[in-house]
């Protein structure tokens, strides 16, 4: 089951996509609709169906940008602040390998990240019941950082660099007792600034400050064992770089549950009604290779199971950088 998220001539409404294009839905977002679920005590599959009605839109033209509607994110939150956007690095073998290239002064070098992916193949994937080793963790936003399918991703004036990473994102929300659920996950590009972060690997954190995007469907229950897909960069309508990418369980050196548990362990991470968005991390990406994106490159992820592909142009920020001052209030 793949849903969306559309705003148009009626306003908000979110619709099931299906083979005829884009079934609406009794209800105006999917955050709106998870909550009624949880309220009700169905399972989300089936209270979806419950909600379907007879009206359909044609889901080709608005993905293709020529409707009057257009795609909004799969998910958000009605107050933004209230969505967190965080993500679990250094969880697939090549995005190690390309932090370890950055950062190492030597080829030999073992550095902090290559030790701390080590780690996570050595104890990341515990047996059930059991608590593993901590896998990376960082902070990209709020719901204020994230973008739909077709929307921009920003090279401010004060990055260095802008570039994909195409992932899978997971989408939760934690419910009236304080418990996270598992809504579904998307199609996701994380988007760094990783010029920034080569300077030195301690500017990591502030180099994930940047918008990123998830869609434009949310899967619900998808197959996350091995999951395949293509990372492609257009530019002028030819592509100029494309790679097959993977995923899942079984190419990650941490289990999905180790992940989902060292995110939710916080309590600051379980107040209810909180919507979270949290990345698996990357197989691949094109500045790992010696691409540099141009103003205008548009960026597309794909992975079998999870919809259409993602697709974002990057919009490089004219104008210096301007000092931000502070007053005493």
């Amino acid at each position: 089951m793949r849903l969306i998220q559309l705003t148009g001539p009626e306003g908000r409404r979110a619709a099931r996509v299906s083979e005829r294009g884009a079934d609406l839905l009794a209800c105006q977002s999917i955050y709106e609709l998870v909550q009624e679920a949880l309220s009700s005590g169905d399972a989300l599959p089936e209270y979806v169906r419950g909600l379907q009605t007879t009206d359909f839109l044609d889901y080709d033209s608005i993905y293709a940008g020529r409707s009057p509607w257009r795609l909004l994110p799969p998910i958000d939150h009605p107050e933004p602040a209230r969505c967190t956007i965080s993500g679990t690095g250094l969880s697939h073998n090549a995005s190690a390998k390309n932090r370890q290239a950055m950062h190492a002064v030597q080829p030999e070098q073992m550095t902090d990240s290559m030790r701390m992916f080590q780690w996570g193949i050595e104890r990341g994937r515990p047996a059930a019941g059991e608590i593993g080793v901590s896998p990376e963790w960082f902070y990209k936003g709020n719901g204020g950082a994230l973008r739909a399918h077709g929307e921009p991703l920003a090279v401010p004036a004060y990055a260095e660099d802008g570039g994909e990473e195409p992932e899978i994102a997971g989408v939760y929300i934690i419910d009236a007792e304080g418990r996270p659920r598992r809504i579904g996950m998307a199609t996701g590009n994380e988007f760094s600034d990783h010029l920034f972060e080569k300077r030195n690997y301690l500017y990591l954190a502030s180099s994930k400050l940047r918008t990123c995007a998830i869609g434009p469907e949310l899967v619900i229950d998808p197959d996350f064992h091995h999951v395949h897909g293509e990372v492609a960069i257009e530019r002028a309508s030819e592509v100029i770089w494309s790679k097959a990418i993977q995923s899942g369980e079984a190419v990650m050196c941490h289990s999905l549950a180790n992940i989902e548990h060292h995110h939710f362990k916080f309590e600051a991470h379980r107040r209810p009604g909180d919507i979270h968005i949290h990345f698996f991390g990357a197989d691949a990406f094109s500045f790992g290779e010696g691409v540099k994106l141009e103003d205008g490159d548009v960026m597309q992820v794909q992975w079998e199971g999870f919809g259409r592909p993602l697709r974002n142009p990057l919009q490089v920020l004219a104008g210096p950088d301007r000092l931000v001052t502070i007053r005493p209030v």
